[in-house]
């Protein structure tokens, strides 16, 4: 039980802080509520504002009170989370707000985790994370929802793993996996590599990021063509063309779902589900250049 002339009432995701008409309610409730929130170093309310209102107009003395010690930046993450997941709802705006500051602060967090707390989409948080791109401090890795820290560039991660392997051969995996960003099995895989004398990043990888310097089509320019081509009616309206774009969707992986699918790979997979993957590219090349050739001999556009 905490003093409530102690409790300060600061920083909240509403833009409207107060709803009178809440207060009043809680005025006459009897049964008793759950605790309010309150960051300790600056005794602030993180969630419970309007208990605390209500506390006050009653003439209550004392209210009972849970503390939180972290900082002030993650003090707004606990609001938020509170705040979306019990009492008044938060307007889209204020969710979106709310997802703006957390990108500001959490920069490093997942789309993922950062729409669990705001209460939105991970594409939504994607979406503002690249408008806001100017002011919000770029990472190349990301933090998901389990706290695993994951790279934005696997292919890096893979070379400082192979430089650590040479530097330290009798650190664990997970040690390893810890400092270079990556997974263990990765890191195994790398070790693998480096023991059969291999490069520890797989030929694919090194095409993949040559492929963007030498102007071929990078995973966003793809992202935007499937977009547009969903607004397409030529597509959409028959069931060829639908098909065709369920295919696309469904291979044009974000960053967080590729990470996820390659750290549950079991190790003994690895080479296997590599050469699928390679087959499955390799036959969407060869689809790639018969539509180019179609469209050059001046075809007709599918499900025409």
């Amino acid at each position: 039980m905490v003093l409530v002339g102690s409790i300060r009432i600061s920083d909240s995701p509403r833009m409207v802080r107060e709803n009178l008409e809440h207060i009043r309610t809680l005025v006459h409730v009897e049964t008793p509520m759950p605790p309010i929130i309150v960051h300790r170093p600056s005794m602030c309310v993180i969630d419970g504002i309007h208990r605390l209102r209500a506390a006050r107009l009653r003439g209550d003395e004392h209210i009972l009170t849970a503390f939180f010690d972290g900082t002030a930046a993650d003090a707004f993450v606990v609001a938020l989370k509170a705040n979306v997941a019990n009492g008044l709802p938060l307007s889209l705006a204020e969710r979106t707000a709310a997802a703006q500051r957390i990108l500001r602060t959490h920069a490093h967090w997942s789309d993922r985790a950062i729409a669990r707390y705001a209460g939105l989409s991970a594409k939504t948080v994607s979406a503002i994370r690249q408008r806001s791109s100017v002011e919000i401090p770029q990472s190349n890795t990301r933090s998901g929802q389990d706290g695993r820290v994951r790279p934005l560039d696997s292919a890096e991660g893979r070379r400082l793993a192979g430089e650590l392997i040479h530097s330290r051969p009798d650190a664990s995996l997970r040690e390893i996996a810890r400092e270079a960003g990556i997974s263990a099995s990765t890191v195994l895989d790398v070790r693998e590599r480096i023991r059969r004398g291999d490069d520890p990043i797989p030929e694919s990888r090194v095409r993949g990021r040559s492929s963007k310097k030498t102007g071929e089509e990078d995973p966003a320019l793809a992202v935007d063509a499937v977009r547009s081509l969903g607004r397409d009616p030529a597509l959409r309206f028959n069931e060829t063309g639908r098909s065709l774009l369920r295919l696309l969707n469904i291979l044009l992986l974000d960053v967080e779902t590729r990470n996820r699918l390659i750290d549950n790979v079991p190790p003994h997979c690895n080479e296997m589900v590599a050469r699928a993957a390679r087959g499955c590219a390799v036959a969407w090349q060869e689809f790639a250049t018969q539509v180019e050739n179609r469209c050059a001999d001046g075809g007709e556009a599918i499900g025409r």
